[in-house]
């Protein structure tokens, strides 16, 4: 890898997407630095979401709430090789998205009949503007009219085979896999944000990549609207998962 050029990784996710376990995977490089969700008091200052996500207010105190502001961060930060910028694709609200064009654009995705029942949890009756999917689509059609490339996790392939996906997408980045990247120590990191007490508590026990087990659950009959509107988006992006 050149030395001279940041590697600047924008991990496009929707929430309870394993987001936060790929961020810990790459903090154990010793060349990469990461960055929990810039854009998340931006996110929570602009939108109705302050309303009803946990520890909004808090949140919205202790970050940078200029979204243009965050973005001229993510562009110039230089602190290691590889910068790993852990977001929410919804939290881009109406930025201009030209910034793109300079990142490593990962888009990450789960199957919404395992990720709604998670995320009714801690957010009760979300909506489609809630969960991501359409912003995913939403995304990718602004990559595709303007030619910046792109790559699709789904949460279920990186779980059953991590290593397996990890070698891919290290080396389509463009660097070396780290074996590393597999396991942490199982404790909180000083880069999570301070919503982590709502949402990482399964993270914080963990050890590296949990395997992965088939939800057995009766599904919420209330969400059933919720994933029909969602499953046709991702069905397209898992049509595009490594």
């Amino acid at each position: 890898m050149d030395k001279d050029v940041v590697k600047r990784i924008c991990l496009w996710s929707g929430p309870r997407n394993i987001s936060t376990t790929l961020m810990y995977s790459f903090a154990q490089r010793s060349d990469t630095k990461v960055f929990d969700e810039p854009l998340y008091g931006y996110y929570l200052s602009h939108s109705d979401a302050k309303q009803y996500h946990p520890g909004a207010e808090d949140i919205i105190r202790a970050m940078e709430n200029d979204g243009q502001k965050i973005v001229d961060m993510m562009l110039a930060k230089k602190d290691k090789p590889v910068l790993f910028f852990k977001n929410m694709t919804k939290h881009l609200l109406d930025l201009d998205l030209d910034f793109t064009k300079k990142m490593i654009n990962v888009i990450l995705t789960r199957d919404p009949k395992e990720m709604l029942p998670s995320f009714d949890k801690v957010i009760h009756n979300p909506t489609v503007e809630d969960v991501g999917y359409k912003n995913h689509i939403e995304l990718i059609t602004y990559f595709k009219a303007n030619n910046i490339q792109y790559l699709v996790l789904d949460s279920k392939k990186v779980l059953l085979n991590p290593e397996r996906v990890l070698r891919k997408l290290c080396k389509i980045i463009g660097i070396q896999f780290k074996d590393n990247m597999l396991h942490w120590e199982h404790c909180a990191r000083v880069e999570d944000g301070i919503w982590a007490k709502y949402w990482y508590k399964s993270i914080h026990k963990s050890k590296g990549y949990i395997k992965y087990k088939p939800k057995n659950q009766t599904f919420p009959i209330h969400l059933i609207p919720l994933l029909e509107a969602s499953r046709p988006y991702y069905l397209q992006l898992l049509n595009e998962a490594l």
